[in-house]
């Protein structure tokens, strides 16, 4: 089914090619709000399509719902990590940092599992800082959707929706921060990403 309904959507990429230099010199941390998750399938097979090599972890929650997704993501060839800042963080960061190294993308929700929505935390700050990987910011503008009563305010694209998908620019996190420069990353990565969101 979702197979189906993405196969109709109509994408239109806009600062992606940045993203595409990026990545030929290494992995890369895509950040996106949990609300535009249903999106992140199709825009991971459009990058496939152009960068063969291209391979991805994602953060899943460590709750039952988590465990859905999990095998969901498993098939459709993504690896899933299980952890959030509320349950198994210590440890999810952990395996994040060792996918990493073996050259996967990763990809976090900075404002899941649980809120609040739109605001971004410190766990891929502390990610980027620990890896030397840079964030690349995504969001997108979903001309038709439905949005659900969920404390994200998920948004589903409907049949044949018009979906622009936004990338901002790229943001590194030096190895020696402190909390000084890890809180000014944060504050930078939330703003560029609430530049990227248009509901």
């Amino acid at each position: 089914l979702s197979r189906a309904m993405s196969v109709t959507w109509r994408l239109r990429f806009e600062g992606a090619e940045p993203v595409l230099a990026e990545m030929k010199k290494g992995p890369v941390i895509y950040c996106t709000w949990h609300n535009r998750l249903a999106l992140g399938m199709p825009i991971h097979r459009w990058f496939l399509a152009r960068q063969p090599h291209h391979r991805l972890v994602a953060m899943v929650s460590a709750s039952k719902d988590g465990a859905v997704l999990a095998r969901y993501m498993e098939h459709l060839g993504v690896q899933p990590v299980r952890g959030s800042s509320s349950r198994r963080g210590a440890r999810a960061l952990r395996e994040f940092i060792t996918w990493g190294k073996k050259g996967y993308n990763l990809v976090i929700t900075p404002d899941g599992p649980r809120g609040p929505r739109c605001e971004v935390q410190e766990g891929v700050i502390v990610l980027a800082q620990m890896t030397g990987m840079p964030i690349v910011p995504v969001s997108s503008k979903i001309h038709s959707k439905k949005i659900f009563g969920s404390w994200d305010a998920f948004q589903l694209p409907l049949p044949f929706a018009r979906c622009e998908v936004r990338m901002g620019e790229i943001l590194r996190v030096p190895r020696e921060a402190d909390d000084v420069v890890r809180e000014a990353a944060r504050g930078m990565l939330e703003q560029r990403m609430l530049d990227l969101t248009e509901d």
